[in-house]
């Protein structure tokens, strides 16, 4: 996304103060423009009808239902516009829920204004975005996450294994390169970078290059 077109967002929030906040740090950005607002799910979705949007910056956690749902519904029905989950939350489960509804992104309100911008610039771009807290929690190894009673094997939680998969792909080795590191088969790294994949969210091997270059090393 470059600053000479415009991002039409959306901001869906049922608190107004919370809207009024974002909406300032937001037009403080040249090629961001608030075209719309909305207090539930279900206003936003009939508001998507008659308004052009690029983008809906939605929270988790509202009166008349879960943010969760509503980015389901965004996903099938106006699947051109992008969602990018805002919320308080930075449970691992919320993450994964999110982004298997659709979501592209996830950014907690605590984190710094400028992570909300790369936040939209990169769902613009095509890419996916993860605040830093959660990205590392992501790639931790359940066991290292501190949450009793997680296995290994939970949705959104990387293995001890696949955490060092990432490490090495961040180094821009192939498969093949990784089996011989690592001691697996080629079949073996590839099974791994599919789960990886899947529980990060990510679609493409371009996103997971680039994940892993952004976070892996940080983690």
């Amino acid at each position: 996304m470059t600053e000479n077109r415009s991002v039409r967002i959306m901001l869906v929030d049922d608190h107004p103060l919370v809207r009024d906040g974002l909406r300032a740090r937001l037009e403080a950005v040249p090629h961001f423009v608030v075209a719309a607002e909305a207090g539930s799910g279900a206003e936003a979705l009939a508001l998507a009808g008659g308004t052009h949007i690029d983008l809906m910056l939605l929270d988790i956690a509202m009166r008349d239902g879960s943010g969760i749902d509503a980015a389901a519904a965004f996903s099938r029905l106006h699947p051109d516009i992008a969602v990018l989950m805002l919320s308080m939350h930075d449970k691992l489960e919320y993450v994964t829920q999110a982004m298997q509804a659709g979501a592209r992104g996830y950014v907690l309100k605590d984190a710094p204004g400028k992570d909300i911008v790369l936040a939209i610039d990169t769902v613009m771009a095509g890419g996916i975005y993860y605040s830093a807290a959660l990205a590392r929690k992501l790639a931790l190894p359940a066991q290292q996450q501190g949450a009793p009673g997680h296995d290994n094997g939970h949705d959104g939680q990387l293995t001890a294994r696949e955490h060092e998969v990432l490490r090495h792909i961040a180094n821009g080795e192939s498969n093949k390169r990784i089996a011989r590191a690592l001691d697996l088969s080629v079949r073996t790294v590839e099974t791994h970078r599919l789960n990886i994949k899947r529980k990060l969210g990510i679609e493409g091997q371009a996103e997971l290059i680039k994940f892993a270059v952004e976070h892996a090393h940080a983690m």
